[in-house]
């Protein structure tokens, strides 16, 4: 059996958190929208917006511990939290296939429906369930930076091979593999600060020149055809501040989208000195979403009170990717 690459301390908080394990680097968890929806008819502003069906999403990341930054705001656990210490850039070459991940995930998915089971479930209808059994879409986020997996494209090409729409979302910090990568159906890429000092505040990246690589990944974005969002997580008292210096950023991407969402107290992050506090109203999440856009030449698309995001464009409408 090969090594896993999660430490054995991590690996036990990871299973506690209800993080399962696919194969040695590789993970997937439960979203509450997956739950929200099949339990109580509702659902993400993804499935709003994009006819992202929330209860057929598979959340998973091929790097569960593996990051190029170590964000306060991020809710998984970084090195040098409570006492867990880890390299996290040594990834290393000694990977899994993308066919052996993409059949742990899809085995881990169903293994989380199993408890949503309408035989003792009475809350979740059949056919809502039998259609979760089989995902149509995954969101390759969750934790970690899932370009340091060598091979991305040979993994969204697989999930692709199965009929499945992917999500990829990325901090940017490698250009160089968003340059060569196989087309996401929609490619993310998360902004942490308007200007450098806030993002390295925010980020505490590991690579020195983590902001120019930023920027040159939004440069990039242009190059693609499938649909592109700025994603901008808000955090009241750390990058909740100057929209003109995020539309600028807007204006150097062009993306297709840009969504503001506040940050989400939860995880590790409290930790870190954020809490409840941190959090932004749906509506000052909108009022600030506004000013980009008034800044930007984008306009509101739409806006979700439960999960404090506004989604920016200059399309009419959002794309129905599914």
């Amino acid at each position: 059996m090969q090594e896993l690459l999660v430490p054995p301390d991590v690996l036990k908080l990871l299973k506690k958190q209800k993080y399962q394990i696919v194969g040695r680097h590789s993970a997937v968890k439960k979203c509450r929208w997956l739950h929200n929806s099949l339990v109580q008819g509702r659902y993400c502003y993804k499935q709003e917006w994009y006819n992202i069906k929330s209860h057929r999403c598979l959340q998973m990341t091929p790097t569960v511990i593996h990051c190029t930054n170590r964000c306060l705001s991020c809710w998984r656990v970084e090195p040098g939290d409570q006492g867990y210490h880890w390299d996290q850039l040594a990834f290393g070459t000694d990977i899994d296939d993308p066919e052996e991940i993409v059949e742990g995930c899809l085995k881990a998915q169903r293994k989380i429906l199993s408890g949503f089971n309408p035989s003792h479930h009475t809350k979740v209808s059949l056919e809502k369930w039998r259609e979760a059994m089989e995902p149509k879409h995954v969101a390759i986020s969750l934790a970690g930076e899932p370009t340091l997996y060598p091979r991305l494209s040979d993994l969204i090409e697989e999930f692709h091979s199965r009929g499945m729409t992917t999500f990829l979302v990325t901090n940017g910090n490698l250009p160089e593999v968003l340059a060569e990568i196989t087309e996401p159906t929609q490619l993310y890429v998360s902004i942490y600060g308007p200007n450098k000092e806030v993002y390295k505040r925010v980020c505490r990246p590991l690579l020195s020149d983590a902001w120019e690589r930023l920027m040159r990944s939004l440069e990039l974005l242009g190059s693609f055809s499938c649909p592109t969002v700025m994603r901008l997580t808000l955090t009241k008292g750390l990058n909740f501040m100057d929209p003109e210096g995020y539309a600028k950023l807007v204006d150097r991407a062009n993306p297709t989208y840009v969504e503001c969402k506040s940050y989400v107290s939860v995880g590790y992050s409290l930790y870190r000195g954020l809490n409840a506090d941190n959090m932004i109203w749906a509506d000052d999440v909108k009022k600030f979403a506004e000013k980009i856009a008034e800044f930007s030449g984008y306009k509101v698309l739409g806006h979700s009170v439960p999960s404090r995001v506004t989604l920016l464009s200059r399309l009419e409408k959002p794309i129905k990717v599914a």
